[in-house]
């Protein structure tokens, strides 16, 4: 008996009494639950905006109908044809699993599925009304499906926001084991850890290396459990649901595969982690060859379709919001003019696209000889990180400029910058000169967008990231482009300028 396995017994038996519980309580338990309170949720919502729209349509007139043209059929009416619509809905959304517990609450594969049935339902409706001359009126369509979207969209979200919630106290979260080398084992213990509004709550691991994995539960408060050979009978004996395979060159394939055969079907599930991080869905293509699932993972580009897209979309949204805020604008000049010393405007040498250099715009919201007294100050610095300064209580901002900053007001004329082309809505933080020359080799891919007004690294915590976190973020975002993306970062970005504490620079 070796001096790891008194520490590894009493593990087990603590485990097996904390989590007997769960034991008691198969996975489908809370599965069933959440998709049974979704299930009604997307039942009032389809009901009421289908009857809602047939309401505003038609108003109380109970003469309308869904006629066929030169048929014997004379039609049926709206509320029949509306139950119906709610029916079929309804049973789109199950068909394309849009309440599975496997995508609700994590990415937009939910969102996805929600406009996909959707869409085809609707399509399918067009389709056969066409076929079959059935006259149903164009509008009532037209408004029932945006609206009808629109709203389990966001009845989606508010439901993510409470599972985000639950789960963060450890409830409908997936029992999961890790199996692999100690040191990914390590990795996505971490990885999972902090993220857990993922849905995975790691109960304990299987490593090829029983003495190295039991340092690991000290690291990571995860409980070493067994090596690969023990692998069914701790997922018996805590009750987990699912097993991730990270890596290990003793877990050959035969061996996944007999462990995927003796998974208990509809409940127990096999999750395979790659070593590769921050790749998003787009960049992703599984291909079957040889019966290998092969993982492609495309290099990050920019087709020209993409950059018209991403271009157009900052010049029209820009040219809106200058016209809408051009009040706000010419406010903000004449107080920060007549409020302090200096001119209205700061404007600042950064690094953009490809390495270029251009002029940033913003209001001015320190004294005008800042700069100059920036190195007095660096000894100083409380936040930020090794290659951002930050000084939290900067002596340097006016008592206008910190009003600005505490709701990012002063950033504004950027979108000046967007318009003319040298900046982008979302995009990368605009680099000083003076970091550039810090960068590592790889921190230089940053540069293959135009940076932005915001972007992941404002709403991932700005200031108080560390520059691991704030390269990792600017990198992911730039490898994993997409148009969608970029209005969701939009969204939260207001969002975290309206919440307490804003998003002061």
């Amino acid at each position: 008996m070796t001096a790891s396995e008194p520490l590894l017994g009493l593990r087990r038996s603590a485990l097996a009494a904390s989590h007997a519980s769960r034991v008691r309580a198969p996975r489908s338990a809370w599965q069933q639950r959440l998709t049974h309170r979704l299930w009604v949720s997307d039942l009032l919502i389809l009901t009421g905006v289908t009857f809602g729209t047939q309401l505003a349509w038609f108003g109380f007139a109970d003469s309308e109908v869904v006629t066929r043209s030169d048929t014997p059929f004379n039609g049926i009416p709206y509320w029949m044809f509306s139950s119906i619509l709610v029916v079929a809905w309804m049973w789109c959304l199950s068909l394309t699993d849009a309440r599975g517990a496997r995508v609700v609450g994590v990415g937009s594969l939910e969102y996805v599925r929600i406009v996909s049935a959707s869409f085809r339902l609707f399509g399918t409706i067009a389709i056969l009304a066409f076929i079959f001359h059935v006259d149903v009126a164009r509008g009532y369509l037209l408004i029932a499906l945006p609206v009808g979207v629109g709203v389990l969209a966001l009845s989606r979200w508010v439901w993510r926001r409470w599972l985000v919630r639950r789960r963060t106290a450890g409830e409908y979260s997936a029992q999961a084991v890790l199996v692999g080398s100690t040191a990914s084992v390590r990795h996505i213990a971490r990885e999972l850890a902090s993220s857990p509004d993922a849905g995975y709550h790691v109960v304990g691991v299987c490593v090829d290396d029983r003495v190295i994995g039991s340092t690991l539960a000290r690291d990571c408060d995860v409980p070493v459990l067994g090596d690969f050979e023990a692998i069914e009978r701790v997922m018996a004996s805590t009750g987990a649901d699912t097993v991730i395979v990270t890596s290990g060159h003793d877990l050959p394939p035969e061996r996944v595969k007999r462990l995927s055969w003796g998974l208990e079907a509809g409940r127990q599930s096999l999750v395979l982690a790659p070593s590769i991080i921050d790749i998003a869905g787009p960049r992703l293509h599984t291909r079957p060859v040889a019966g290998l699932p092969l993982i492609h993972v495309e290099t990050p580009r920019f087709n020209p379709g993409q950059r018209i897209a991403k271009r157009s979309f900052d010049l029209v949204l820009s040219s809106l919001l200058i016209l809408i805020l051009s009040p706000l604008l010419l406010a903000l000049a004449i107080a920060v003019r007549f409020s302090s010393d200096g001119p209205a405007l700061f404007t600042q040498t950064r690094v953009g696209h490809n390495g270029q250099s251009f002029r940033m715009i913003k209001f001015r919201s320190m004294v005008p000889d800042a700069e100059a007294l920036l190195p007095d100050l660096v000894a100083r610095r409380d936040a930020g990180n090794e290659v951002l300064f930050k000084l939290i209580d900067d002596p340097r901002v006016t008592p206008l400029g910190r009003f600005m900053r505490r709701y990012s007001l002063d950033e504004l004329p950027q979108l000046f910058n967007v318009f003319l082309g040298s900046m982008s809505l979302v995009g990368p933080r605009p680099s000083l000169p003076s970091e550039v020359s810090k960068y590592a080799d790889h921190v230089h891919r940053r540069f293959m967008v135009k940076p932005g007004v915001t972007g992941a690294w404002q709403v991932g915590g700005r200031s108080t990231l560390t520059w691991q976190e704030s390269v990792r973020l600017d990198l992911s975002y730039v490898e994993n482009w997409s148009l969608a993306g970029d209005v969701v970062i939009m969204l939260k970005t207001f969002r975290a300028v309206m919440a307490p504490g804003g998003t002061a620079s």
